[in-house]
């Protein structure tokens, strides 16, 4: 009897060996398939390509193909070489000397339309309006604004001599790169004791500024707010959670599921700002943007004035790669205090609709266009000032 017991017991034990081996047969059949065709094709550009070929060019194509077979536009591939500049966006700080630039339509040259207070441009003598011309001898013509961009940009320390026109004179200054730290969340008071409140973004210091603007024009006398959120692209949650929960009542604000489907909610306190208030979107405010727009309406706490949103309800974390590149890789999907996903909607519809042409839309872009000429913050003024409540 022993025996029979332990003849059964054996032949069990095969049995689960053979289904593992042959599991990790498989496994390794199918991984080798995927390796195989990589590998085919590395041995048929090495031994038949005419020209010179890039392996990491080629590693950065084929990782950038496979992010992009997913089908998620917002799930994206980051090389090594971009990470640094990718990191400075998401810290709202980069180096170079602090000029804020525009590509002239006639080709002659980038026109400087804003300089940093305190940076190294505005210490040497640069002023807006001046043209930029050339950057350490080589002309900027024929460059984009990537381009120029990546040439002013540079170690922190190291100089950089820029020519620029102005009136009829060609001037050089010499300027040191620094740290710049964009300001993201700018505003003024209007008439009528209108608070306005730009937000660039909602990445780093972006709750700080926000409060901070939003406290120093209430100090003013604003007895209304609105909330600029066009053109921007979202950011991190918790700073938009922040900005969120000094603005609302106590209550659900943000729902969120990973891909292993564990869910989370976030609250705010019962601390709060109470005063008539819009938020403006329009068709490239996306993510935390226009969710905190759509949280605001759904508190029925703002009135959602312009266009209507992109429509993104997946969120998306950054893994780093061993080479130093990395992924930004949709991760999990998020939901309005009442259970909705803004992919699911199309995007937020505004309460009033406010359109603007390509044109209007390219100079607000831009930030060509003034507070009084702006058709949409007109539009949101023009809502507060009529309805009291």
């Amino acid at each position: 009897m022993v025996e029979k017991n332990r003849k059964q017991f054996l032949l069990r034990l095969l049995s689960y060996v053979l289904v593992a081996v042959l599991a990790s047969t498989l496994t390794l059949a199918l991984w080798g398939q995927r390796y195989s065709k990589l590998t085919e094709l590395e041995k048929i550009i090495d031994k038949n390509f005419v020209g010179e070929a890039d392996s990491g060019k080629i590693n950065d194509a084929a990782a950038s193909a496979m992010i992009k077979a997913l089908g998620d536009r917002w799930s994206y591939y980051i090389s090594a070489e971009d990470y640094a500049a990718h990191v400075e966006n998401k810290n709202n700080a980069y180096v170079g000397i602090g000029v804020t630039i525009e590509k002239r339509q006639d080709g002659t040259g980038f026109d400087i339309r804003e300089v940093t207070p305190g940076g190294s441009a505005q210490e040497a003598g640069i002023k807006p309006g001046d043209i930029l011309m050339a950057a350490d001898g080589a002309s900027v013509k024929e460059m984009t604004t990537d381009e120029l961009k990546d040439l002013i940009r540079g170690k922190e320390g190291t100089k950089l001599t820029v020519t620029v026109q102005r009136n009829e004179e060609s001037l050089d200054f010499t300027v040191e790169r620094r740290e710049i730290k964009v300001k993201v969340a700018t505003g003024e008071l209007l008439d009528g004791n209108i608070g306005l409140v730009r937000i660039a973004n909602f990445n780093a210091n972006c709750a700080k500024e926000t409060i901070a603007l939003v406290k120093d024009l209430q100090q003013q006398g604003a007895s209304k707010l609105i909330f600029d959120v066009r053109n921007n692209p979202g950011g991190y949650v918790k700073e938009m959670l922040k900005v969120l929960d000094h603005l609302l009542p106590e209550g659900v604000l943000y729902r969120s599921q990973d891909y292993k489907g564990r869910e989370e909610v976030e609250h705010s306190d019962a601390a709060c700002v109470e005063m008539p208030m819009a938020v403006l979107v329009n068709g490239n405010s996306y993510s935390a943007a226009e969710f905190f727009a759509a949280c605001l309406q759904e508190f029925k706490w703002a009135t959602v004035v312009g266009e209507r949103t992109t429509g993104k309800g997946h969120y998306q974390n950054t893994i780093r790669l061993s080479d130093g590149s990395a992924v930004n890789l949709s991760t999990g999907k998020y939901f309005t205090p009442s259970g909705a996903n803004l992919t699911e909607l199309g995007g937020l519809t505004p309460d009033v609709l406010a359109q603007v042409d390509k044109e209007t839309a390219a100079n607000i872009y831009a930030q060509l266009v003034s507070t009084g000429e702006d058709p949409q913050i007109q539009a949101a003024v023009k809502f507060l000032q009529e309805n009291k409540g």
